[in-house]
């Protein structure tokens, strides 16, 4: 096969975060509503906060991604190549040290 394969990927780290959680659960915590109520509500009295809809809320690491290409050859190893790709530029650090491939596309 001829053609390159563009693919983009992030590094994972030990101290990545992903939570979910619904709306609701931020506004039974009592810290999250007094600082809601001290920020929007200042010096007023007997105030409720509430929700008409029930949101996902999502907390997550913001990632870089990365890019490199590779030819339509290599596909079965592009996970190593990769990993590769990340020792060369230094993005594998001391807590940072898997990658997660994020996207592949084939560019002609």
């Amino acid at each position: 096969m001829e053609g390159m394969i563009k693919v983009s990927y992030t590094v994972m780290c030990k101290n990545d975060v992903h939570i979910e959680l619904e709306l609701r659960q931020l506004l039974e915590n009592e810290k999250v509503l007094k600082v809601i109520k001290s920020e929007f509500a200042k010096g007023l009295r007997n105030i409720d906060v509430l929700s008409k809809e029930n949101t996902e809320l999502l907390i997550k690491s913001h990632k870089t991604v990365f890019e490199f290409t590779a030819g339509k050859n290599d596909f079965a190893d592009l996970l190593e190549l990769a990993e590769e790709d990340a020792r060369k530029h230094k993005r594998l650090k001391k807590e940072c040290d898997g990658i997660e491939l994020v996207d592949i596309v084939t560019v002609d």
